[in-house]
C-alpha cells in the first residue's frame, strides 16, 4: 500500500498538487500563479508531440492561453482530442474570417448604460467586476469584451451604487467579468457589504468557473463574507463535460452549501466535446452528485474566433430531447438562447 501511495504522490507532483500526506491546502492564488501559457508546457504533462499539439501562436497574439494545472490534471493523459483540452488549447483555426460570427454577439455593448454595468433585462443587473479569469476558455462569448474600459476602481464601486439606487426596480446583482472570484476576498467583502446595505436587493448571483478549474478558490475566507450575507447567494459554475467534476469540486460543493449556497451550473453546447446524448446525460449525473443542479445549457454564441465549437439550434434540439428521455426532469437543463434585443432568454423545447 505504502508503494502505491508513493507512486501517485510522484503522478501528483508532475501537477505541482498535493502529495497524500500533506494536509496543507495550496493557497488559490499560488495554483492561478502555476498556470500552463503554452502548448508547449502542456505537451510533457499529458504525454503529446508537437504535432500533437501545435504552438499556435497566432491564435495566442489574439487570446492568450491560460489553464490552471488542477484542471489539467483531470485531462486524459495521451488524448489529443481530451474534451477539456479541446475548451482551452489554443489553435490557429481560431484566425479564420467566418460570417455570421462577430466580436459581441450578444450585442452587450448597446446594454453597457455606464461603467461595468450590462442592465438587458429589467429586474437584474450584471457587474463586471474584472476582466481576468483563471483559465481562458478559447470559446468565451466576452473573449473581445473592452475590459479595459469597463474596469472598475475600488473606489468606483460608488457608480454601481448610486445606479442601483437610481434603479429601484432592481433586485438581484450578478457579478460576472472576467470572473468575480478572482477579486481578493477581501475586496469582495467590502463589496457585498455595500449592496447589503440597498435594502431593494434580494439576491447575489456569482458567476465563475474558478471552482470548476481552481477549487481551493472555496477557502475559509470566502464562505466567512458568504455566511454574513442577509441576501440569498446564488453560485453558479460553468462546467461543460463530467470530467470536470471530482471529489474535489463536491466537497467545496458541500461547504458551500452548509454556508447557505444555491449551487447551479451552466454550460454550454460545444461541438465534439459535449454534443452527445452520453456525454450531456454523464454531465447532469454528475453534477447532481456533487450537489450542484443543472440550471442552463447554452446553444453557442457566435463569437469571432469560435466558429469550429458551433453546433446549429436545430441539433441542439434534436440532442437535448434524446437527453431528456435519459433523464428526470429535474436534471434536465434548460436549453437556451440569448438573442440580443430579447427581454429574457429564449428557452428552447427539445426535439422529442
Amino acid at each position: 500500500m505504502a508503494a502505491i501511495i508513493t507512486q501517485f504522490n510522484l503522478i501528483l507532483q508532475i501537477f505541482d498538487v498535493i502529495p497524500i500526506q500533506n494536509t496543507t491546502e495550496i493557497h488559490w492564488s499560488t495554483e492561478l500563479a502555476q498556470a500552463i501559457k503554452s502548448p508547449a508546457e502542456l505537451r510533457p504533462l499529458l504525454g503529446l508531440s508537437e504535432q500533437d499539439l501545435p504552438d499556435a501562436q497566432k491564435a495566442m497574439t489574439s487570446f492568450k492561453m491560460l489553464v490552471p494545472r488542477p484542471f489539467v490534471s483531470r485531462m486524459e493523459f495521451g488524448n489529443a482530442h481530451d474534451p477539456l483540452l479541446k475548451q482551452v488549447l489554443a489553435d490557429d483555426i481560431e484566425m479564420l474570417h467566418v460570417e455570421g460570427y462577430s466580436k459581441d454577439p450578444l450585442d452587450e455593448g448597446n446594454h453597457n448604460p455606464q461603467k461595468a454595468i450590462v442592465h438587458k433585462y429589467e429586474r437584474r443587473i450584471l457587474v463586471i467586476t474584472t476582466g481576468t479569469c483563471a483559465v481562458n476558455c478559447r470559446y468565451c462569448f466576452r473573449r473581445h469584451f473592452p475590459y479595459g474600459d469597463n474596469q472598475l476602481a475600488q473606489k468606483e464601486w460608488d457608480s454601481v451604487i448610486d445606479y442601483l439606487k437610481d434603479h429601484p426596480e432592481v433586485n438581484e446583482v450578478i457579478l460576472s467579468g472576467g470572473d468575480p472570484l478572482m477579486l481578493k476576498d477581501s475586496q469582495l467583502r467590502q463589496h457585498i457589504a455595500r449592496l447589503n446595505d440597498l435594502p431593494q436587493l434580494k439576491r447575489l448571483r456569482i458567476h465563475s468557473r474558478l471552482p470548476i478549474v481552481i477549487p481551493s478558490r472555496i477557502n475559509d475566507e470566502l464562505l466567512d463574507w458568504i455566511g454574513k450575507t442577509r441576501l440569498d447567494v446564488v453560485l453558479v459554475l460553468h462546467s461543460n463535460h463530467a470530467n470536470e467534476i471530482d471529489q474535489s469540486i463536491a466537497d467545496k460543493v458541500t461547504l458551500l452549501k452548509q454556508a447557505g449556497v444555491t449551487v447551479l451550473n451552466q454550460g454550454v453546447l460545444l461541438k465534439d466535446i459535449n454534443d452527445s446524448v452520453e456525454a450531456q446525460v454523464e454531465l447532469s449525473e454528475a453534477l447532481f452528485d456533487a450537489g450542484i443542479l443543472p440550471y442552463y445549457m447554452f446553444t453557442f454564441d457566435p463569437i469571432e474566433g469560435g466558429a469550429h465549437f458551433d453546433i446549429s439550434v436545430e441539433e441542439a434540439q434534436r440532442l437535448m430531447g434524446q437527453v431528456a428521455q435519459k433523464l428526470p426532469g429535474y436534471l434536465m437543463p434548460k436549453l437556451a438562447k440569448e438573442i440580443p434585443g430579447e427581454p429574457a432568454k429564449t428557452v428552447l423545447a427539445p426535439h422529442l
